[in-house]
């Protein structure tokens, strides 16, 4: 007779949450320890299929618990301890949210008879995260942990995906429980059909169009949305925009790729969206940075149809007047949509003629800098594998790449859609974890770098293989740009003294080099993409070049000044 049969055995109301766990197919934890949850970690030893990963800050655990479900479409999971680690790591479960992505964050809490006395650390997690993730709550009964785990699993999966956040009191974890109590079986995404008229219906407005472009990327993308959607787009000869950072959303070179919105698209692409007269949105929010501030297409669009193809049906309607609503999983529209028989559509040319502009638009020219961060990318993309993932946070240096990488694999872009400083080096520790033979690069700028950079002694303790490129101008240059805009030559608090990033690297283990120039540059890449471990490449750029569109400090200013 086993131990969870015997009558009247029981055991810890953690380790019956691990049981949980493994049961949902956890595989990876994050985590900064705290004493809230000692129970749990006790119990994580007798779970040999979850690998614990000990990080050095809860915002690092947090972005590599956000990564993690960005890439496998299952719920990345954190631990952290109350009050300060649940606010630390607050700014995963706010990227989570508004990158609709999976990701379910326990937080150890204090013991129940200490809740409402503002205990030590105490924080109301139910209220403080209520507004940045879909279910917020606190397990008070033992009995209740299969149950709460696997309604976390499920809604942090189902609909538009996004965070979950569950409060574990700490004297809760200890208290005993039936051994025979079981976890439940793992959640699944629920089935969203398409409905047939609604396609039909779409196929009009696609036979009865002059100028249609869709908008792509987003809740619930997958690998066979990727597949699906591209060929019924090349079926038809439609035009694709991606997403703000969604570029991975199709492969680049398919011949009806017309590049990606967001922060410096195209203009030839942006005035495409704005000439349409059908716009079919499928997986994106449309949001701010899309939309360029919900003016490409604007809210009312006149002139424009507007298809939104979303899981959710609280985003449908819910900012944009949409002209037709299908509610589905993203995934089984593009299915339907690539297998749908419609002989009257005739394919446009439109879809070729504006991956012909995102090529030239994509293909840097020498700027004259003396690093050269468009010949940069370049060099990248000859050097290094097409399915290389590159992991970014928020700054004007991630334009370049935005603008010049080939997002050619699926996952292969990781970037915050809400413009978080210090995601990239912990999504890249994150993607070297789940993807051992792929190439990781993470790019950050000399702010968004020493956000997190510490999680380089993360990736060192567990022997990842990453490249980091530090793109060091010496200033948060995003704000700086702005500041120049607004208030041209009054600089105010954008100025960074900066550490030798090469030396840090070596601190932490890593191989490094700096550059000055783009020669120098392109010999580091070349030394370090035949190296393994950690390797930094410190590139020390002009702040004058502020932004990959062409943008200057001396341009801003002449302009802000008339």
């Amino acid at each position: 007779m086993s131990d969870s049969t015997r009558p009247g055995a029981t055991r810890s109301a953690a380790a019956l949450l691990v049981d949980c766990l493994t049961e949902q197919g956890c595989e990876r934890i994050f985590t900064v320890p705290g004493e809230s949850f000692l129970a749990v970690l006790d119990a994580l030893p007798d779970a040999p299929g979850i690998e614990v990963v000990t990080c050095r800050q809860e915002g690092g655990v947090a972005f590599m618990a956000c990564a993690d479900g960005t890439m496998t479409g299952r719920p990345g999971i954190a631990f952290v301890t109350r009050g300060p680690g649940a606010t630390n790591a607050s700014i995963g479960v706010h990227v989570a949210h508004q990158d609709s992505q999976p990701m379910i964050l326990f937080v150890g809490d204090v013991a129940r008879p200490m809740q409402g006395r503002e205990g030590f650390q105490e924080v109301d997690f139910p209220a403080f995260f209520g507004p940045i993730c879909k279910w917020a709550a606190r397990i008070d009964d033992p009995a209740r942990i299969p149950e709460y785990i696997a309604r976390a699993y499920a809604t942090a999966i189902s609909g538009r995906p996004g965070p979950v956040v569950l409060a574990l009191p700490e004297d809760m974890l200890v208290e005993q429980v039936p051994a025979a109590l079981a976890p439940r079986p793992a959640a699944v995404r629920p089935a969203q059909a398409v409905c047939p008229d609604a396609m039909a219906a779409l196929f009009d407005m696609i036979g009865d169009a002059a100028s249609p472009i869709a908008i792509i990327g987003g809740a619930g993308w997958n690998a066979k949305a990727r597949a699906y959607f591209q060929k019924f787009a090349e079926r038809t000869g439609l035009p694709v925009a991606t997403a703000f950072r969604r570029q991975d959303a199709i492969a680049p070179d398919s011949p009806v790729y017309a590049g990606n919105l967001g922060y410096g698209p195209n203009p030839k692409l942006v005035e495409r969206v704005k000439q349409a007269d059908l716009v079919i949105a499928v997986g994106a929010r449309l949001g701010e940075a899309t939309t360029d501030g919900y003016e490409v297409p604007t809210l009312e669009h006149p002139g424009q149809l507007l298809v939104h193809i979303h899981p959710d049906p609280e985003e449908l309607g819910r900012v944009y007047r949409t002209d037709l609503a299908l509610c589905c999983s993203v995934d089984e529209f593009a299915e339907c949509a690539a297998l749908w028989e419609d002989e009257a559509i005739i394919p446009f040319d439109a879809g070729a003629e504006a991956h012909g502009e995102w090529l030239e638009w994509s293909t840097p020219q020498p700027s004259g800098a003396t690093i050269d961060l468009g010949l940069c990318v370049k060099a990248m993309r000859d050097a290094l594998p097409a399915d290389t993932i590159i992991c970014n946070g928020a700054g004007n240096f991630a334009g370049w790449w935005h603008r010049y990488w080939r997002y050619a694999a699926y996952p292969g872009q990781l970037a915050p859609t809400c413009g978080a400083m210090g995601y990239g080096v912990p999504a890249a520790v994150a993607a070297a974890l789940r993807f051992k033979t792929r190439t990781v690069v993470a790019v950050a700028g000399d702010g968004d770098f020493l956000m997190n950079g510490q999680e380089l002694a993360t990736a060192a303790q567990y022997g990842a293989n990453l490249i980091v490129v530090v793109i060091d101008n010496g200033a948060y240059g995003t704000i700086r740009m702005h500041q120049e805009r607004e208030y041209p030559g009054r600089v105010s608090a954008t100025q960074l003294a900066n550490p030798d990033f090469a030396l840090l690297g070596q601190a932490y283990g890593a191989w490094s080099a700096r550059a000055e120039t783009t020669e120098q540059f392109v010999a580091a890449l070349d030394e370090a993409k035949g190296r393994s471990g950690i390797r930094l490449i410190h590139a020390v750029t002009d702040l004058e070049r502020i932004a990959a569109s062409g943008a200057t400090i001396s341009g801003l200013r002449a302009r802000a000044k008339g």
